[in-house]
C-alpha cells in the first residue's frame, strides 16, 4: 500500500508508474483518490489489487463503506510523510495505521520518504516505526549541485516585465514551471503570459481534478511548455525536461524553496532555478543564503546586505546553521552530543549516512541490503 500526500494527480502519476514497473507481472496496481468516480475505483479494486496508491481522504471513505480491508497489507509507504502529519492528516493517518485492522508495526515493513523531516515531524512519526534506519541520501534539506540557482532582486511591480525578459531570453530549453504563492495569481499571471503569446497553463488547488489532470497533460507533453503552480506542484511532481523552476513568489519556508526547485535536476539532469528576491522576503534571507553556500552557488552582495540588516537589527542568524540540524539530517529521537554519531534510544532505531550506520552494536548496515537489517525503516 501507498499513501500519498493529499494531492490526487500525484497519486495518479505514482499510479502510473507502477503500472509500468508492474507490466507484464501478476502484481495488479489501482489507485483511489478523490474528486473522482468512487463506483469506479470499487470496480477496479474489485478486480484484484496488490498495490494500492491512495490519499488519505479517499481511503478512510472506503474502510468506511467497508470496500477495502488493510488485514493484508505487507508494506505500508507514507510519501510526502512530513506534509501528511504537518497539514491536518495525523487523524486519518493515525486512524490508518492504528485504529484498523492494519497488521502490527512489528508485522509490516514501513517506509518513510521526504526530503526534509522537521524535528517535531520526526516526533509523530515514532508512532508508526520500530527498529527503524533513518538513512540520509545526500544532505537532507539541501539542494542538488546540478542546480543552477540564480537570486534576482525584483520588486513585486516589475515582476512581470522581468518574467518576459526571462522567457524571452531562451537562456534554457525545456519546460518552465513557475510557482506563486496564490490560486488568483496562478491563473492572471497565466492569462497574462497567454496575452503575451507564450502558451501557458496554471493549476492550483480550486482547479477541478480533470483540469489539473488536463494542465499537467498539456504541461508534460509540451503542447504548453510553460506552467504556472502553486505549492500544490512543490513536491512529488516528477516530469521529464523541466529545465527552469522560477519561483515568481518565494515561500516563507525555506523547506518549501528546496522542494520547488528539485523539480528540476533530476535523475542527474541539470537545471536552472531561479527565484525573485525582494526586502518582503527577507524572512528567509539567512536560510537561503546557507542553501546557497552549501551547493556552492553565487550569492549576489544585496542578499548578504539584507542578512546583515536583519541580524543587526535583532533578526536571527543563519536560520538552520552549519550542519544541518534543522533541515531534518539528523534523527533528532536519539539522544547524542554528536549529531553525526547518533546512538540508540526510543524505537530501537539506527542511522545510515550515505551507506555508512552508526549504531550501539557497531554492526555495518552498509555491507547488508537494507531489507535485511529491520522490519521497518524511515526513509
Amino acid at each position: 500500500m501507498f499513501i500519498r500526500f493529499r494531492t490526487p494527480f500525484l497519486s495518479v502519476l505514482i499510479y502510473d508508474e507502477a503500472k509500468k514497473f508492474a507490466y507484464r507481472s501478476w502484481v495488479k496496481p489501482a489507485v483511489v483518490y478523490g474528486g473522482a468516480d468512487i463506483g469506479a475505483q470499487i470496480r477496479n479494486i474489485e478486480r484484484g489489487c496488490d498495490l494500492l496508491v491512495a490519499t488519505p481522504g479517499r481511503l478512510v471513505d472506503l474502510i468506511e463503506r467497508a470496500r477495502i480491508s488493510l488485514s493484508l497489507v505487507r508494506f505500508l509507504v507514507l510519501d510526502e510523510a512530513d506534509r501528511m502529519l504537518d497539514m491536518g492528516f495525523e487523524p486519518q493517518i493515525r486512524r490508518i495505521v492504528e485504529k484498523e485492522d492494519m497488521p502490527r508495526v512489528e508485522d509490516r515493513v514501513t517506509l518513510m520518504f521526504s526530503a526534509t523531516f522537521p524535528r517535531d515531524i520526526q516526533y509523530l512519526a515514532r508512532d508508526f516505526l520500530k527498529d527503524y534506519i533513518f538513512l540520509s541520501v545526500g544532505r537532507v534539506g539541501s539542494t542538488s549541485e546540478n542546480i543552477t540557482q540564480k537570486v534576482e532582486h525584483v520588486e513585486d511591480e516589475d515582476k512581470r516585465s522581468v518574467l518576459l525578459d526571462i522567457l524571452h531570453s531562451n537562456e534554457v530549453a525545456g519546460l518552465s514551471l513557475i510557482f506563486v504563492e496564490t490560486k488568483r495569481m496562478a491563473d492572471a499571471l497565466s492569462d497574462f503570459l497567454l496575452d503575451h503569446n507564450f502558451p501557458a497553463t496554471a493549476i492550483h488547488g480550486d482547479r477541478t481534478q480533470r483540469e489539473r489532470e488536463r494542465a499537467l497533460e498539456s504541461f508534460k507533453t509540451g503542447r504548453t511548455p510553460i506552467m504556472v503552480a502553486t505549492a500544490v506542484a512543490a513536491r512529488g511532481l516528477d516530469i521529464a525536461n523541466v529545465s527552469h523552476v522560477i519561483s515568481y513568489d518565494l515561500p516563507t519556508d525555506i523547506d518549501d524553496y528546496v522542494h520547488r526547485i528539485g523539480r528540476t535536476g533530476r535523475a542527474g539532469n541539470t537545471g536552472l532555478a531561479t527565484a525573485f528576491f525582494n526586502r518582503g522576503n527577507k524572512n528567509i534571507v539567512n536560510d537561503l543564503i546557507t542553501i546557497l553556500e552549501e551547493a556552492n552557488q553565487y550569492i549576489p552582495p544585496f542578499l548578504e546586505s539584507i542578512a546583515r540588516e536583519t541580524r543587526s537589527f535583532g533578526g536571527r542568524g543563519r536560520g538552520r546553521g552549519r550542519g544541518g540540524n534543522n533541515f531534518g539530517g539528523r534523527d533528532y529521537r536519539k539522544p547524542t552530543n554528536d549529531w553525526n554519531s547518533p546512538r540508540d534510544s526510543l524505537g530501537g532505531g539506527r542511522t545510515t549516512h550515505g551507506g555508512h550506520s552508526n549504531t550501539n552494536n557497531n554492526s555495518n548496515i552498509g555491507n547488508v541490503p537494507l531489507q535485511y537489517q529491520t522490519k521497518t525503516s524511515w526513509f
